[in-house]
């Protein structure tokens, strides 16, 4: 999990600074923001399901109900963002970077859980 959500952390933290290398002249800062959206976007699925498997096996529901929000909201930003709609794109984009944030400082903060050997 913690993997999986520092990977996520980088690839959204790339997307600010390409949006704002295509506002100030950089064209090319555009295709960048679009490829690095499906990148953020992808690795946001990944997350789904190794926080289902977190759920599952550790028996721990909230990576899971952190995850599903912020893909969801990820998943609505991306559909803003292909659509045009910056009035929605941009503060939602701001939002799940903040999200995603507090995410990954839950993840590393929180101690692994410990897993008592068993006998054979």
């Amino acid at each position: 999990m913690r993997a999986v959500v520092s990977a996520h952390m980088v690839a959204i933290a790339g997307q600010p600074v390409f949006a704002g290398a295509y506002l100030t002249g950089d064209f090319d800062g555009l295709h960048r923001h679009a490829v690095g959206a499906d990148v953020v976007t992808s690795i946001g699925y990944l997350q789904v399901i190794v926080a289902i498997v977190v759920w599952v096996r550790l028996r721990q529901a909230w990576p899971f109900l952190s995850t599903a929000a912020v893909v969801t909201a990820e998943t609505v930003q991306y559909l803003a963002g292909v659509n045009g709609a910056l009035w929605l794109h941009v503060p939602l984009g701001v939002m799940t970077v903040a999200a995603l944030t507090v995410q990954f400082i839950a993840v590393w903060r929180r101690p692994l859980p410990w897993r008592e050997a068993r006998d054979a």
